[in-house]
């Protein structure tokens, strides 16, 4: 779930601030997961998205002044996708692959 928010979020680039906000809850929701698997998949895809989104926060200013323009945006844009799309796909088709169980949940 976390992957794929984080793909779309960073394709559709006008998506991105919600998707900020927004996937601070559903990272919560699934952090504490009983499945030990299914956290640990969010807690990388969370590591990946934080991570790039908070070292654009820091670099993307130098960034953005380098080119002085629109070309800026592009170039911060770009270095998000580098970091989040391959390694998300990457990891939703892993994911795909693994051996799952069904497992019950006593409530």
């Amino acid at each position: 779930m976390f992957n794929f928010g984080s793909i779309i979020a960073v394709l559709i680039a006008p998506l991105l601030m919600i998707w900020i906000a927004a996937s601070i809850f559903v990272y919560a929701s699934i952090a504490h997961h009983p499945n030990a698997k299914v956290a640990k998949y969010n807690q990388w895809a969370g590591y990946r998205f934080y991570g790039a989104a908070g070292s654009m926060m820091v670099f993307g200013t130098p960034i953005y002044h380098i080119f002085n323009d629109w070309h800026g945006l592009l170039a911060i844009w770009t270095i998000m996708f580098v970091i989040v799309v391959p390694a998300g796909i990457r990891s939703i088709i892993k994911a795909y692959k693994e051996q799952w169980s069904a497992m019950q949940v006593a409530a």
